[in-house]
Order: C-alpha cells, then sequence, then structure tokens
C-alpha cells in the first residue's frame, strides 16, 4: 500500500473524530472525499484529509449536514477557512431572517383552538377554506405561509395546519365528512365553551398526537437517501464504459429516443448521441464521466466546444460528482445552444424514477375512504 495513504480509521482519528463518527461523516460526503479501491478496502490520502477537515470546520460553525451537501453541490467544498468564514457570515444573517420569520407563525396547538373557532357554525368546510381563514385570523403574510423548513420542501404554515386537522380529527373533535372536507362535532363545540385550564390540557394534549403519514415519509426518504448513495458508489466504481450505456440506456428509457455508445477511435470528447428522430436529424450528445471533484466551467466549456465541432445545439452533460456554480451559470447563459448538466444525486434520482438499475424490494399500499362510494340512496 502507498505510504501516503490511510484506512478510514486513521483518517477520522486525524480530523478528530471516533472511528464511528467518522464513518457517518465519510459515508455522507463520500462524493467528495478522494478514495482509492483495494480490493473491498478503502485508502485515503491528504486532499481527502483537507476536505473532511472542512467539512467538520463547517459543522463546527453550526450547519447542518445538508446544508453542507448543498454548499458542496452548488459551489464545491469551500477551499479554505477564509471562504468558509464568509459563507458562515451570510448564513448568520440568513438564518436569523429564517428563525424570526418562522418564530411568528403559530404553533400546532395555537391553529387547532383557530380551526375550531373558525369552524363553530357547525358547517362544512374544505382545507383551502379552513387554511384561508386561519391564516386571516392571525393576519400572516404571503411570506411567512410560503416559508419552507429548511431541510425540506414544505411549507411550515401548511404543515402544522395538517397536524392541527389530524390531531383534531384524531381526538374527535372535527370529522371528516368528504375528501378534505370537515365538521366540527359536538366534542369540539363542547371544548370551546370548557373552562380555560380544561381546554388548555386537551389543546396541550393535541401536540402529542403525531400523524403516521409523517413517520412513513421521514422513514421513505432516509430509504431513498440511502439508495442515491448506494447508486452513486456504484456508479462510481463501475467501469468508464459501462458507465456510458448506463446514461444512454436512461436517457432512451426517458423518452428522447434512441440512443448509442460513440466510438472512442472518434468520439471527439463524447460519450453518446440520443437521435430524437428516425434519421437523426435531431441528435442529442452526451458526455458522461466519472468524477471525485466538482466539475468546473473549463470541463463544460470544452464540452460545448465539442458540440460545436458536430454542429450541435442540444447536449447533456452527467457526472457522478456535481458541478460548481460558475460551471452552471455557464451553461445556464449559452444563447446559440442548450447544455443540461446532471450531477451524481440527480442521475441517481433519475435512475430509481425510471427504474434503471433499481428493482422493487417492497410494495406499501396506504388507502383511504372512498367518500363518493357512501354517496347516494
Amino acid at each position: 500500500m502507498n505510504p501516503n495513504f490511510m484506512t478510514q480509521k486513521a483518517l477520522s482519528n486525524k480530523v478528530g473524530w471516533s472511528e464511528a463518527n467518522g464513518r457517518r461523516w465519510i459515508k455522507i460526503f463520500k462524493q467528495f472525499i478522494p478514495v482509492q479501491y483495494d480490493g473491498i478496502n478503502k485508502y485515503f490520502n491528504e486532499e481527502s484529509f483537507k476536505v473532511l477537515s472542512i467539512i467538520k470546520e463547517m459543522s463546527e460553525y453550526g450547519y447542518t449536514s445538508n446544508e453542507i451537501l448543498e454548499i458542496c453541490k452548488k459551489n464545491g467544498v469551500p477551499k479554505n477557512s477564509q471562504i468558509l468564514k464568509e459563507l458562515t457570515k451570510r448564513k448568520h444573517v440568513v438564518d436569523l431572517d429564517v428563525k424570526t420569520l418562522a418564530n411568528s407563525i403559530p404553533s400546532q396547538k395555537e391553529l387547532a383552538m383557530a380551526i375550531l373557532k373558525f369552524i363553530n357554525d357547525i358547517k362544512p368546510y374544505t382545507t383551502t377554506m379552513i387554511n384561508e381563514g386561519v391564516a386571516g385570523h392571525f393576519s400572516l403574510t404571503d411570506e411567512q405561509k410560503n416559508i419552507n423548513y429548511p431541510d425540506r420542501k414544505e411549507y411550515i404554515f401548511s404543515h402544522r395546519m395538517r397536524l392541527a386537522r389530524y390531531s383534531l380529527k384524531k381526538q374527535e373533535y372535527i370529522e371528516e365528512i368528504s375528501k378534505y372536507t370537515y365538521q366540527i362535532t359536538e366534542d369540539g363545540l363542547q371544548l370551546l365553551t370548557d373552562d380555560f385550564e380544561d381546554v388548555k390540557e386537551e389543546i396541550n394534549e393535541l401536540e402529542n398526537v403525531i400523524d403516521p403519514f409523517d413517520i412513513i415519509r421521514d422513514k421513505v426518504e432516509e430509504i431513498e437517501s440511502d439508495l442515491i448513495c448506494d447508486l452513486i458508489e456504484h456508479l462510481k466504481q463501475a467501469h468508464w464504459r459501462r458507465l456510458e450505456t448506463i446514461v444512454i440506456e436512461l436517457l432512451t428509457a426517458m423518452g428522447y429516443g434512441d440512443g448509442q455508445v460513440t466510438e472512442k477511435t472518434n468520439d471527439g470528447g463524447l460519450d453518446g448521441v440520443i437521435k430524437e428522430d428516425k434519421l437523426g436529424l435531431d441528435n442529442i450528445y452526451v458526455q458522461a464521466k466519472k468524477w471525485e471533484n466538482s466539475v468546473g466551467r473549463p470541463d463544460v466549456m470544452s464540452f460545448s466546444g465539442a458540440l460545436d465541432a458536430k454542429g450541435a445545439r442540444k447536449g447533456i452533460f452527467i457526472t457522478t460528482s456535481n458541478f460548481t456554480k460558475g460551471a452552471e451559470e455557464y451553461a445556464d447563459r449559452l444563447e446559440s445552444k442548450k447544455i443540461i448538466l446532471i450531477d451524481g444525486k440527480r442521475l441517481a434520482r433519475l435512475m430509481i424514477e425510471n427504474d434503471i438499475g433499481v428493482s422493487i424490494k417492497k410494495k406499501f399500499v396506504v388507502k383511504e375512504v372512498d367518500f363518493s362510494y357512501f354517496e347516494g340512496e
């Protein structure tokens, strides 16, 4: 073994982590950490140490693993502490703004009481009507209603409203009389007239009710995240010729046309071509590369030049790693041609969506009441 290489345990210890903690972080950021395989064994070098040290420093500044992943995906791993300090200054300002806005949104139990008061006339209300009514009651702005959770694409307000409706329904204060339509119950009306201390106790209990769909969704996202990491790892270990075949198979499955891998002796730096029509009058050229570090602007410019040599107007650049912000901006500003950039994470997602390199392990079907079935005499 090369004396400059180190094991995963040695790398973790050098960064200042236990082996278990280091293993977890290395797994999360393996697409950015250079690694050398010797059979089933993995070895790391000084560049691996530098990358992991910056990641550790970012976590100590208060970044979550998801935030670090997004930064690395967009801009690559920060090269030094000075760049990291500038990022942290901007993050601190943004975090304060987001936190202030998020804290201004009513809690689940506050929303629950507002829902009961809004529908206390015993008439049916749709979820849209309830959401709008409660938002109006608290005079929420569009900005407040549309702020997302930092780690997922879901509005805080609509999520808390969903939890409030679910807990009220579970405790039988409201009932779902038709799809997405609710009505207050006798128990709900009674709660509104109860003594303040009794109401307070009941409403506090509502926050202990957990929507099982939230648990299912979180677990599904966790499984998919692990699958994406596994796919990226397999793509990186696959032979470069096999990677090209996989990419062409994926694009063909997505319906772009008939694809083929180019001959290496005369490919002009292009790895594949998709014929959008039978005669090949309009072609999409493809480049698929295994990378450890971020793909930068010069690489995309080179691909653009290869398209020009073919007189092509459409190209897809695929990598198992990620693209720098400069590369993305260059591709976005092109006017005479269109170049789509697909990083490792997006590539893995597309493979999952189109059943390429994956198979169904288990299907779970969740059913709900078909309200229309019970209508009529």
